[in-house]
């Protein structure tokens, strides 16, 4: 069941979630899986790890990749790149260590909201060009192709061009009816939800940035103070100062996983007043405070690794190709 308080991200996330939980998409799973010892992943917008690490069929090569800071950043940097150039339609490419990678996304209404992914396969025999690149990869990150990676490297599945293709289509029709799932939730719950509590929302989303009081955003949803108080804490269980709150920590967390802005500046970026006032709400939504939050991600996050010119010499070497 979905929160009555979600936030623009975390409502995604929980609409991602009820698909996992899907009747629907574990039977799915399962069966692909069986039919094509591919592993499957449903992911949010926001997720910043490994789709397939620890799930069945993972492929051994990828899996040992993520237990290595380097070679792991390296897959974070692909993972994140594949999601941005994923648009309406499903995109593959081809990973700087050669294999293979496709994101199909679950869209809601005209938004995306999640992807559906496949791939750590090859779609060809290798040759030894292919195993000269996936060497070349490795030692940039400090590691040797001879030994365990190098075996891995080799073990990974074939699948050719043709029959992966098909099975990125049936993937799609796949994510279509996700995609049909999803907008019938989101209908049902619209319609559950009073039309005043929905204007507000949106008016929210549009000026979170600005100042936004309570007299504003009341009439904006065509009710006056006491009553639009009375039904949003109601209907979505927070107070309007805390949801508008909630609202740009989303936003603030987001920003946060560039390192090169400052936590100041995105505390008054996303509409707050005060720096301390920010670190305070921060800490008691998520559990830490802004600067916790970006020592956990360590140096392992996408942003970070953008900022390594041997990255940067991959992705603009890297031919990206359409499904």
């Amino acid at each position: 069941m979905l929160e009555s308080n979600p936030t623009p991200n975390s409502a995604n996330k929980q609409l991602i979630d009820m698909l996992l939980r899907s009747r629907l998409f574990r039977d799915y799973e399962s069966v692909f899986s069986k039919a094509t010892g591919l592993p499957l992943a449903l992911r949010p917008l926001e997720y910043w790890q490994l789709e397939h690490h620890l799930k069945t069929n993972e492929n051994r090569f990828c899996a040992l990749l993520a237990e290595r800071p380097a070679t792991l950043a390296v897959c974070l940097q692909s993972h994140a790149e594949i999601v941005e150039h994923t648009g309406t339609q499903p995109c593959t490419e081809t990973c700087p260590f050669g294999l293979t990678e496709t994101s199909v996304p679950v869209r809601l209404g005209e938004k995306t909201i999640g992807f559906l992914r496949i791939g750590q396969v090859l779609r060809r025999s290798a040759i030894e060009s292919d195993k000269k690149r996936a060497a070349a990869q490795l030692a940039k990150c400090g590691e040797k192709f001879d030994g365990p990676l190098g075996k891995a490297w080799a073990m990974t599945p074939i699948i050719p061009k043709d029959k992966y293709s098909a099975t990125v289509r049936l993937l799609a029709f796949f994510a279509e009816q996700l995609s049909a799932l999803v907008n019938q939730i989101v209908l049902e719950r619209q319609n559950a939800e009073p039309p005043l509590v929905r204007k507000a929302r949106e008016y929210i989303t549009q000026h979170k940035s600005e100042p936004l009081t309570l007299s504003a955003v009341a009439q904006a949803s065509g009710a006056s103070v006491f009553h639009f108080c009375k039904v949003f804490k109601k209907t979505t269980g927070l107070k309007f100062t805390d949801y508008v709150a909630r609202v740009r920590l989303e936003d603030a967390k987001a920003q946060l996983l560039n390192p090169g802005r400052r936590i100041s500046e995105v505390a008054y970026d996303v509409g707050f007043q005060s720096l301390t006032q920010f670190n305070r709400m921060f800490k008691r939504v998520f559990g830490q405070s802004p600067t916790e939050f970006r020592e956990h991600l360590g140096g392992n996050h996408p942003s970070r690794v953008r900022s390594t010119s041997a990255t940067k010499g991959t992705i603009a070497s890297r031919k990206r190709r359409r499904a």
